[in-house]
């Protein structure tokens, strides 16, 4: 449905971005995780023709898109971007935000779609409120919806939840990416939280100082992180040195390494112990290095503890990995 190859794009003499080749097919969501400043949103306008690219092409239904030069009005009629500045109108309801671009034809049929978007935001309580007076997130979410209204065949979403609650980003996650599965609408997200990352998107592709870091299936990148980066973005990061567990370096996510009853090679000094709810998060010492576990209590400043992993046992296959 969508491939996209850029060489290069530049602003003035500084490089965003530099050998970006990806493709999306029809309904997927694509999340693209990388640290603020890495060349995200960029990509999202590239790809939604806000930006015109001189070295690359994007190709919607094999036809190339020209970008913002050859257009009266910059923008994909297909897509839809929600960016980080909200397109909303502050002086008219919710509800005629969402319904702006109707036909207005079928006043039914277009107020039950109204009802249903209200629904999948969640706003259906504050439908006849202007705009104005919500807050961030609400009004993050009328964004959203607008997005939705006419049926874009590609939504593109930069830090979309950024605004917005804890708990009811959680619900509101679940609900609209449920609803482009239905809609069989594609999705590239842009964002640097990892756990939507993981939980939501059918391919991650890790961005990094504007170049591909990985790409492929998320569950696969995460069992298998390859550098301190990859791995910074799903938690604490442990290093060890070659030899001491494996015959090469090893990089751990503190539920990778486990408090033993037995003397092993990783005898770590206590510093800190941070409740995370379900479990502590212990920051420890091993020769200088910092190292992270999770456990079930407190430990004391200062304890001596040994550590085991099992990680090394059970990497997976590196030919299962789609790499950059």
């Amino acid at each position: 449905m969508l491939s996209v190859s850029i060489k290069s794009f530049s602003y003035g003499s500084k490089t965003i971005l530099q050998n970006i080749d990806f493709s999306l097919k029809q309904g997927n969501h694509l999340a693209i995780l990388g640290e603020s400043g890495c060349g995200k949103s960029t990509l999202l306008h590239i790809i939604y023709g806000l930006l015109h690219l001189e070295n690359g092409t994007i190709f919607w239904n094999d036809e190339k898109l020209k970008g913002p030069k050859h257009t009266l009005i910059p923008g994909e009629a297909s897509m839809k971007l929600v960016a980080q500045e909200l397109n909303v109108m502050p002086f008219t309801t919710v509800k005629e935000n969402i319904a702006e671009h109707l036909p207005r034809l079928h006043h039914q049929e277009e107020a039950n779609r109204v009802t249903k978007l209200l629904k999948v935001v969640d706003l259906l309580q504050v439908a006849d409120r202007k705009v104005k007076t919500l807050s961030g997130g609400q009004k993050q979410r009328v964004a959203l919806a607008k997005a939705l209204a006419n049926t874009p065949k590609l939504l593109l979403l930069d830090e979309p939840f950024s605004s917005i609650d804890t708990f009811r980003k959680n619900k509101l996650r679940r609900d609209l990416f449920q609803y482009l599965k239905e809609e069989n609408i594609s999705c590239i997200t842009a964002t640097h939280d990892a756990e939507e990352a993981l939980s939501f998107s059918d391919e991650l592709l890790l961005l990094k100082d504007g170049k591909i870091e990985r790409k492929g299936n998320p569950e696969l990148i995460y069992t298998n992180l390859q550098s301190e980066y990859q791995a910074g973005f799903f938690g604490d990061v442990t290093i060890l040195p070659k030899g001491l567990f494996s015959s090469e370096k090893l990089i751990l996510l503190p539920h990778e390494l486990v408090v033993s009853s037995e003397k092993t090679a990783l005898n770590v000094l206590v510093k800190n112990s941070f409740f995370k709810g379900t479990h502590y998060l212990i920051e420890a010492i091993f020769k200088e290095c910092p190292v992270f576990f999770n456990h079930v209590k407190a430990l004391q400043e200062g304890e001596e503890v040994f550590l085991a992993t099992e990680k090394a046992k059970k990497r997976p296959r590196k030919e299962n990995l789609t790499r950059s």
